[in-house]
Formats: structure tokens, sequence, C-alpha cells
């Protein structure tokens, strides 16, 4: 993630910030410009100081304190473009889902702004009936008629589902210990059920599909019956020479969503590192092959650089963080196997026609869906790919 800085004190800002922690000044995302800006108000409108000649008002979600991008003023939608993919929502008479909803629409934002960087395709259900949105569902949602349905965190058709207990860091913390898990967020959750959406975009049906199979196998092969195995007997014993997780074993689907998230993972960090001016450079002899200057564009570099800068910032920020007493940042390694798995994913998202960067009033679609419902899920999906 880029940093960005107050146009009035110049203070550091960062990417969820709401108010300058310098100067009090209010402020806003503008998505057109890739930037957080000052906002003043204007009458009933605001006007921000990095774009002065345009008039914006805030997304409808900024009441709940979970999204602070603007809307142009000339748009009929109340709602961001990250927030137009919402679907469904917890219940915001619970102040508690307000509190996990924040965390998960932090988590999304963060998403969508690697998308927009990457410029892949995304629109919405309204502009397509295929579009990505989101349903942010209790863990004990009842289906229409009545009965109680488990919510499980999954992708299926473009929906892609979050039980909201994974926003409960106590409650994730448990899952990932007992399924013996080294990491586990919303971030990886989102970033990885985002790579089964674009699988089907992407892969599915497309000329990179034949690719897909040499690198990552048949995805023919039986889905639930490889979960089973999988949650029966575990891994195959050298799964590390292969996969980047156990889960990404299981089945070519999980391989290749898990493999997409590690790519995210790997862009954002890297931005991060290079707009804090990072380098790293081992003062041993051997140190020279790690030394790393984080001075390239991760969005648009070639994958020889992205994967080069990972392994010399994991390594170092795996050593900072043991000197905290704490789990390694980054607990996987990247095994020729995977590395080549990594390639095909940046190759398709490099060769996939870009996404048309928002001119800075971009047309608006006339439709934003946004249901708000205490512990019913609107749709219960019987079947999900993760």
């Amino acid at each position: 993630m880029k940093l960005f800085e107050c146009q009035k004190c110049g203070q550091l800002l960062h990417f969820e910030n709401t108010r300058c922690e310098s100067c009090g000044s209010q402020l806003g995302y503008l998505r057109a410009r890739e930037t957080l800006s000052v906002v003043e108000p204007d009458g009933d409108v605001w006007r921000a100081l990095a774009e002065p000649e345009r008039r914006y008002r805030f997304c409808a979600n900024a009441q709940y304190d979970v999204c602070n991008w603007m809307v142009d003023d000339d748009r009929p939608s109340d709602y961001c473009a990250a927030c137009r993919h919402n679907q469904t929502v917890p219940d915001l008479s619970i102040a508690e889902n307000i509190v996990r909803w924040r965390k998960l629409e932090f988590a999304k934002h963060r998403l969508i702004y690697t998308l927009l960087k990457l410029r892949l395709p995304l629109a919405t259900r309204a502009e397509d009936p295929d579009g990505l949105a989101f349903d942010f569902l209790h863990p004990e949602a009842l289906s229409p008629d009545g009965t109680a349905a488990p919510v499980m965190t999954g992708h299926a058709s473009g929906v892609i589902t979050i039980n909201l207990d994974e926003a409960d860091d106590a409650q994730r913390e448990r899952i990932r210990t007992e399924m013996g898990e080294p990491y586990r967020t919303l971030l990886g959750h989102f970033r990885h059920e985002i790579g089964h959406y674009y699988w089907d975009r992407l892969i599915a049906d497309t000329d990179n599909l034949e690719k897909f199979r040499e690198v990552f196998g048949d995805e023919r092969r039986d889905y639930a019956e490889a979960l089973k195995q999988n949650y029966e007997n575990g891994p195959p014993a050298n799964w590390q020479e292969n996969f980047v997780s156990t889960y990404a074993s299981c089945h070519p689907w999980e391989d290749f969503a898990e493999t997409w998230a590690h790519y995210f993972h790997m862009i954002d960090t890297l931005e991060t590192a290079r707009a804090f001016g990072l380098s790293v450079r081992p003062r041993v002899a051997a140190g020279g092959d790690l030394a790393t200057k984080f001075d390239f564009d991760p969005h648009r570099a070639a994958i020889e650089p992205i994967i080069d800068g990972w392994v010399s910032l994991t390594i170092a920020a795996n050593a900072i963080n043991r000197s905290m007493g704490l789990p390694d940042l980054y607990p996987f390694v990247l095994a020729p196997p995977i590395v080549t798995k990594l390639t095909f994913i940046h190759d398709c998202i490099r060769s996939t026609p870009r996404q048309k960067q928002p001119s800075a009033r971009p047309p608006a679609p006339d439709w934003h869906k946004f249901s708000r419902i205490g512990g019913i899920a609107s749709k219960i999906f019987a079947k999900v790919q993760a």
C-alpha cells in the first residue's frame, strides 16, 4: 500500500485514515486520483484539496465509520466504487456487528484498491449479471424458509461470502490453531476468494486453460472428493516442494486461489516497502544476493524483481519478527514450482485487457443493492469453492 500526505500540514497519512492526526483535517479517498485528500465542506458537498475544481460526497457507508472513499457529486449512486459491490451486510442495529463489519470493510477496501491498481476487469451485479458481490453473513444465518444453515466463507458464481465470525480476532485465531494454519487473516480470505472469482474470468473457457492445467493440474478432478481426502488424510508428505500451503495441495482450484492470494500479498507489501524507501543490504560476506532496493512499482514490474525483492524483504522481516519474539511474518517457502505458478498468475494478469482507468467524472451505474438483515441471509449457498 502506498503512503499519503496531508495537503495542509504534510503529515504522513495511511489508507484508512479519516482525519489527519496532526492538523485534524477531514480526509477522503479519491479513487480516480488514487490519493487520500483533505476535504472541506462546500455547502452540501465537499471540496478536495487534491482536486479543488471538483465536488464530492462521502460514501453513504461513511456514517458507520467503515468507509472513507468519496463519490463524485454528479453520480446518482450513494455508494463508492468499493461499497457498490456489497450485496448483504450484517444487522447494523447490533453494535458488535458494526465493529466486525468495519474490519471486513477495511480488508475489502484494500482488496479493491489492488484490483483497481492492476486494472483487472471489475463490475458490479448491476453492470454484469456475473459481476462481483459480497455477502457478509452472521454465522447462524437462516434461509428464507426459516431453517438454520451454517455460513461458509467461500465463492460461488461471482458472490464472495464471508462469515462474520472471521472478523472476531479471537475466534479466527482459534480456528487457525485448530486447523494447524500458519497464517489466517481477513485480508487473506478476501485475496483467496477473489482468486476463485478471477479463475472464472481469466482461466475458465479461455486460451489460458490448457496452460493452467500444465502448471496447476486438471481442475476436472472431483472437487468434493479432493477436499474430503485432504481433511481425512492431510496433505502429501512433500507438499512444501510444490505448494504454497497445505490447503493448496488439495485441488488445482485451491492451489490457484492460494497462489493468487500470495501474489497479492507480495504486490501490496512490496508497494509498502517502496513507499517507505526501504532497502535490504545484509552486512555479512554472503549477503550480496539479498541486497535489494525497493524502488520499482510492483503493479507494473516484471516477475523477476517481484520474486527477488519478496525473498529479500521476507527474510529481513522474519528476522525482525523473531527479534520481537513473534512468529515469522511470512512463514512460507517459494519452491521453484511455486514460482512457476506465481509467474503464470502474473502473466495472466498482465495479459488481461486493462480496465479503463476512471476519469475524474466516471459514468455511474444506476443501481446499488444494499440490504441490511439481522441473521437472515438473502441467499444461502449450498456449494462453495472454498
